[in-house]
C-alpha cells in the first residue's frame, strides 16, 4: 500500500519520535514548538547547509537541500547534503549526509532519520544505498553509518509507529527522564506535573478555567 500526498509526514518527525513520542505528539499533533539555544543552533546550521550552491568535483556531485519523498513510507522532507559518487560503470550512487549540531547519540534517533532519507532516495532513483554519514558540529567530525538490515527494519518500524501516532491524534502522556532537561518543550510538556491530562492543550484549558 502506498500513501497519498495528503498522508505524507515530515522526515524530521522520525527523529522526534525516536527521542520521545510525547515530544513528537506535541510538535506534530498539537502543533506546539518552542525554541531554545540548542534548537536555534541546529536550525541555523541546517539553513546554512541548505543555502549552499551545488558543487561538482571530479567524481562527486554535491546537492544541498534536496527534496525527498516516499509514497511507500509516507514521508517527505529535505536532505541536508546528498553526495553523488561516480561508480566504475559511470553511474552515480547517492550518499546522504545529515548535519547535526551536537555529537553522536546513544540511541537510534539520528540513524533512523538518515536511513529513512536513504530509503526515499532508493525509491525515487531505483538504486540501493549501502551507507551515509553524519557531520556533527560539536566535534567537527564526520561519522559514516551502514544501512544494515537491522537498521532498515528499525526504520520501517518507526515509520509505522509515526503514522499510527499521528493518525490517533492523541499525544502520549509524559514520562520524565533525564533527557527531558535538554528538550526545548520542557516548560510546556511539564513531565513532572502533568500525569493524567490527555494533552497540553487540555491542561492549559483547565488552568484557565480554574483561574
Amino acid at each position: 500500500m502506498n500513501y497519498t500526498d495528503e498522508d505524507l509526514l515530515p522526515l524530521s518527525a522520525l527523529q522526534h519520535l525516536m527521542f520521545c513520542e510525547r515530544q513528537c505528539g506535541l510538535i506534530h499533533i498539537e502543533q506546539i514548538w518552542v525554541e531554545n539555544v540548542l534548537t536555534a543552533q541546529g536550525r541555523v546550521m541546517h539553513d546554512r547547509v541548505h543555502d549552499e550552491k551545488s558543487e561538482r568535483r571530479k567524481d562527486v556531485r554535491i546537492e544541498h537541500g534536496m527534496a525527498l519523498r516516499s509514497l511507500r513510507l509516507g514521508l517527505i522532507g529535505k536532505g541536508d547534503v546528498i553526495e553523488f559518487h561516480r561508480q566504475a560503470d559511470g553511474s552515480w550512487l547517492p550518499f546522504p549526509v545529515e548535519y547535526k549540531r551536537g555529537k553522536p547519540k546513544k540511541d537510534l534517533s539520528d540513524d533512523v532519520q538518515l536511513c529513512a532519507q536513504a530509503m526515499c532516495l532508493e525509491e525515487t532513483l531505483n538504486v540501493s544505498i549501502p551507507k551515509g554519514a553524519f557531520y556533527y558540529g560539536k566535534d567537527h567530525h564526520r561519522t559514516e553509518i551502514e544501512f544494515t538490515d537491522t537498521l532498515c527494519a528499525e526504520t520501517e518500524k518507526a515509520v509505522r509507529r509515526l503514522h499510527e501516532l499521528i493518525k490517533s491524534g492523541i499525544t502520549p502522556k509524559p514520562v520524565y527522564a533525564k533527557k527531558c532537561e535538554s528538550c526545548s518543550l520542557l516548560e510546556v510538556c511539564l513531565p513532572k506535573t502533568i500525569e493524567r491530562q490527555k494533552s497540553v492543550t487540555e491542561y492549559l484549558r483547565n488552568m484557565l478555567q480554574e483561574s
